[in-house]
């Protein structure tokens, strides 16, 4: 049996990592400036991350859901005090894609309604909702494409437009989109948009599964704006690695015995996994850190990058220019040896380090990046 061919790979083979680094199979070292996607989101190989995964090995790594698992209500604890979301029920899964799809099951189940307002260039995954919410008709299915989904811009007049219409569940909203480029609406358009699904009985969905975890500089991105999502979704940077997803839930909204399952979501090991990413990002203070790098790092690129524009909060950056950055990407790559991210805009550089990148790190990155933009583009 051959593998089902869905990905374009890079000829390099990792077989070590530790913090922002990683080694192939021919010992050469990179630097990761893209965490598999946002996903490393304490480096790769945490003592405290490794040692948390060992300790629970070692004694239990999955049961199912029809016991007790008190990590579970640990797990839950402690992300209600380091997102600042005490009050909110904790759902757990197994991907971001996963937990969008379970956010708008129980906006529809809630509101007893069905449709979903999205905005262009959204990405929320490839389940069957989730993939429907994504602006990117290529990756939608036939089978997938019943769904009731307007697209929309950054026009709260266009959102207003359509909750009149009275058929609305949710809207769903990545506060910063990762895909799409690094683009952020503004706090302004945020606060508007969560005033806007108060007033209709609409709930407001926060995709925090890139932008969640400290990548901006706060827990999660959309409370740079000072608003309260009814439901926000996580995962990537939840486990450093280890698949977990989850969904962060309103008091408003009520639970009942099997309104929602899963089989793997919350076992053992991804719990432990994800407590070991809140302690981290609690003790070495990584909130703070990534806004403090994250100003460097972007005024260092307004200054010399020679960029048409520079986008994100903290530690997740979008560096788009005037002409596509394939070959930029490509010689950081295999000449620099740095990973780096593109997004759907093909003059867009995504940087999505993890967030205890160092300074020098960020210093070896600028550096190689410099080399390679053209003289003109500099001026």
């Amino acid at each position: 049996m051959e593998l089902f061919n869905v990905y374009p790979l890079v000829n390099i083979t990792p077989v070590k990592a530790l913090g922002a680094k990683l080694w192939d199979d021919q010992g050469q070292e990179y630097l990761d400036f893209y965490g598999g996607h946002a996903v490393i989101s304490i480096g790769h190989s945490h003592p405290h991350y490794v040692q948390r995964l060992t300790e629970q090995l070692q004694n239990i790594g999955f049961y199912s859901n029809s016991v007790q698992i008190p990590i579970q209500t640990q797990l839950a604890h402690k992300l209600g005090q380091v997102s600042g979301y005490d009050d909110y029920a904790l759902f757990l899964c197994n991907s971001g894609a996963e937990a969008n799809e379970n956010a708008l099951k129980l906006a529809s189940f809630h509101t007893g309604k069905t449709r979903v307002v999205a905005f262009k260039g959204s990405f929320h995954g490839r389940t069957s909702g989730a993939v429907a919410a994504t602006d990117n008709p290529k990756i939608v299915a036939p089978f997938n494409a019943g769904h009731a989904i307007s697209f929309v811009d950054y026009d709260l007049k266009a959102v207003a437009e359509i909750l009149r219409g009275g058929d609305v569940c949710a809207v769903i909203i990545e506060p910063i989109q990762g895909v799409g480029g690094i683009i952020m609406p503004s706090d302004d358009f945020l606060q508007g948009l969560s005033l806007l699904c108060g007033a209709h009985n609409v709930l407001l969905i926060a995709d925090e599964v890139q932008s969640g975890y400290g990548r901006s500089g706060t827990f999660f991105a959309h409370q740079h704006a000072g608003i309260q999502p009814d439901i926000i979704s996580v995962a990537k940077g939840m486990g450093n690695g280890f698949p977990i997803g989850g969904i962060l839930i309103a008091p408003s909204l009520k639970a009942s015995y099997g309104l929602l399952g899963t089989t793997f979501g919350g076992n053992h090991l991804a719990c432990a996994a994800a407590l070991a990413v809140l302690e981290v990002i609690e003790n070495e203070h990584l909130l703070a850190h990534a806004t403090e790098l994250g100003d460097y790092l972007r005024t260092e690129l307004l200054a010399h990058a020679g960029a048409e524009e520079i986008r994100g909060r903290g530690l997740m950056v979008g560096i788009k220019y005037d002409f596509p950055i394939k070959e930029i990407r490509d010689q950081l790559l295999t000449e620099h040896h740095i990973f780096v991210g593109n997004a759907s805009d093909p003059t867009v550089l995504r940087l999505l380090p993890p967030l205890n990148i160092t300074k020098a790190e960020i210093d070896r990155f600028l550096q190689a990046l410099y080399t390679l933009i053209p003289a003109e583009a500099r001026s």
